[in-house]
């Protein structure tokens, strides 16, 4: 008997070797490349304790710190492709690091399949008490008088949260040095420790702090106020027009990876973002849940690859 085309197709879709195992079959492994405790690993551990749920899988975060992320994006792309082996990817990932670096181990376009947007930070512009400034204007006249220039921590070279500083001293015209760390936990303890003075924090690992007054809020880098964190004003608000900077987080696969498995991740991820137990931490820590298909991340992260390029060769930034 003759098959036809239909028939044909089916049998050759069953015979796939795409679907030719169990998804999942082993605990999933979450690379984070920053350490424990700040806002990318926080978003991991949330959604990964309901993926889990939904997947039928134990979800095991694994801290990669170093390198403005590169270790750990390395790790990933180089990864067995089969859906076991995931990403948080940033904007330092994604967006920075092809212009940081003159050549990377890997390729943020052709070794990665993203799976969907996570969530975004808003930036918040935070200073030690000791600072004499609880404005933006009055932070322009500290800085100016710091010699040498203002010290400034971030959770890592290349990070969101140092891209903008970096465009704050553009608009400013403000001389600052930067202090790198490794991840955004430790950058945060030494501004509140009076080490380096001020900061950008995103809102994930800046909340507690800012809530005991142990750290200063002088502006949010978002277009309007934040939930949560209403009583600080924007910085568009203080004179910085148009400024906006977030730190967002996507989750990303080896490029590899089948397509019914990266399905299968994307809708646990979309369906965690729905629940009420992310929502509520979300909100808590004034989180911005973005959910969006893969192609909506793609193009997202190529139009955050267009802006921060502009800011990376401006400020001649070059991580070797």
């Amino acid at each position: 008997m003759v098959l036809t085309l239909a028939r044909r197709g089916a049998l050759a879709l069953l015979a796939s070797p795409l679907l030719a195992f169990a998804f999942p079959d082993k605990p999933i492994e979450w690379v984070v490349p920053y350490p424990a405790g700040g806002g990318t690993d926080v978003v991991a551990r949330t959604l990964a304790e309901q993926m889990g749920k939904t997947l039928g899988a134990t979800i095991v975060i694994n801290n990669k710190p170093g390198a403005a992320t590169n270790i750990g994006a390395d790790y990933a792309a180089k990864a067995k492709a089969d859906g076991h082996v995931l990403l948080s990817a940033d904007t330092a990932t994604l967006a920075a690091n092809p212009f940081l670096y003159a050549k990377l181990a890997y390729d943020v376009e052709k070794d990665f399949a993203p799976v969907g947007l996570m969530a975004r930070f808003p930036m918040i512009l935070v200073v030690n008490p000791s600072v004499p400034a609880k404005t933006l204007a009055e932070f322009t006249t500290w800085a100016k008088a710091q010699s040498g220039g203002a010290s400034f921590a971030t959770p890592g070279a290349g990070s969101p949260h140092h891209l903008a500083t970096e465009l704050l001293k553009a608009r400013l015209g403000v001389p600052l040095t930067h202090v790198p760390y490794r991840g955004a936990a430790p950058a945060v303890q030494d501004v509140v420790g009076g080490q380096v003075p001020f900061m950008f924090v995103d809102t994930a690992s800046g909340y507690p702090h800012i809530l005991s007054g142990k750290l200063r809020p002088l502006g949010v880098a978002s277009p309007k106020r934040v939930k949560n964190f209403e009583t600080i004003p924007t910085l568009a608000e203080q004179g910085l027009k148009g400024f906006e900077a977030y730190a967002w987080q996507g989750l990303v696969v080896p490029a590899a990876t089948p397509q019914p498995v990266v399905g299968q991740l994307a809708k646990a991820l979309r369906a965690a973002l729905d629940t009420t137990t992310v929502k509520a931490r979300f909100q808590t820590l004034g989180l911005e849940a973005i959910p969006s298909t893969a192609q909506e991340m793609a193009d997202y992260a190529r139009a955050e690859r267009a802006k921060w390029g502009e800011v990376i060769r401006s400020a001649n930034i070059k991580l070797d």
